[in-house]
């Protein structure tokens, strides 16, 4: 049996449930049509600032944020289209805007629409006309983001990254090893190339890591302190795997991305949408408590 539930809290908050198996996600539509929470026989899974939630001022730290046109940051936050320079802050704008409800469900699973459609405002750092539409489905122990992205203009091509950024709740860092399809990733801020080998020196003040070239479509991540294994699977345009930590923090971030950091100014990896055309992508996470 499914349900949805409405809360109006600070904000609007959808919950889904799958009542069968005590696994539910919240979802707040005015903040980014962020999730919030992931839980399954009440173990949370994701990590969520509550604090920084209330301020407006703040960017929401935690719960699984959109990234979109871009993923991570640009040289001084500019790029450059058809001879205008643009300002975008990173990770783009979706995350910060309100989200619109167009439908929900509770056939067969717990099913929530929301949509991101482009505006005055939007067109000043981004001049597409664009609209996103966004499914979350919770079905037993699996999570599901289903998304469109569409081209509303009738002349103009589109380009742009897009990109998710869950927060994994974990206590205990060290007992963590992940199984990440890559041979390599660079640290962001140094640019060294180190080999992967499932580990991350937790010990540093801040670990930031991007395996640009990923050679299967599913990373899997062992928390031997809470017996648990979440695999996060991906449809094919997702070539890109962010890693991101801070020491004492209860949690890691693992971001599927379309695009590595610039693409609006490099084109390495964007998609590029016809007028009047869309494409779909799926990322899936899956809980496993062994």
């Amino acid at each position: 049996m499914f349900a949805i539930a409405l809360q109006q809290k600070q904000y609007k908050t959808y919950t889904l449930s799958d009542l069968g198996f005590n696994s539910s996600i919240n979802v707040i539509p005015e903040r980014g049509g962020i999730i919030t929470s992931w839980c399954i026989n009440n173990q949370e899974l994701l990590y969520f600032d509550s604090k920084r939630l209330e301020n407006q001022e703040l960017i929401v730290r935690g719960g699984i944020p959109i990234l979109f046109p871009i993923c991570g940051n640009l040289p001084n936050n500019i790029y450059k289209y058809n001879g205008n320079n643009y300002f975008l802050k990173k990770n783009g704008f979706a995350r910060e805007l309100p989200w619109e409800v167009i439908e929900k469900s509770t056939k067969d699973r717990a099913s929530i629409t929301l949509v991101l459609t482009s505006n005055r405002l939007t067109k000043t750092v981004y001049p597409f006309d664009f609209k996103l539409t966004f499914t979350y489905r919770v079905k037993g122990n699996s999570l599901e983001i289903f998304q469109v992205y569409t081209n509303l203009s009738n002349t103009e091509r589109m380009q742009f990254s897009t990109g998710l950024h869950p927060y994994f709740f974990a206590p205990n860092k060290h007992q963590l090893r992940f199984d990440i399809p890559s041979m390599q990733y660079v640290e962001t801020k140094t640019g060294t190339v180190h080999d992967n080998n499932g580990k991350f020196d937790l010990n540093q003040g801040e670990v930031n890591a991007l395996f640009e070239k990923l050679t299967g479509l599913a990373t899997t991540v062992y928390d031997q302190s809470r017996g648990l294994k979440i695999i996060l699977s991906y449809t094919s345009p997702y070539s890109t795997m962010a890693f991101w930590t801070v020491k004492n923090q209860e949690f890691y971030c693992l971001e599927p991305w379309t695009a590595p950091p610039n693409s609006l100014n490099t084109g390495y990896r964007l998609i590029d949408l016809e007028p009047g055309s869309s494409c779909e992508m799926i990322v899936r996470l899956t809980a496993l408590f062994l």
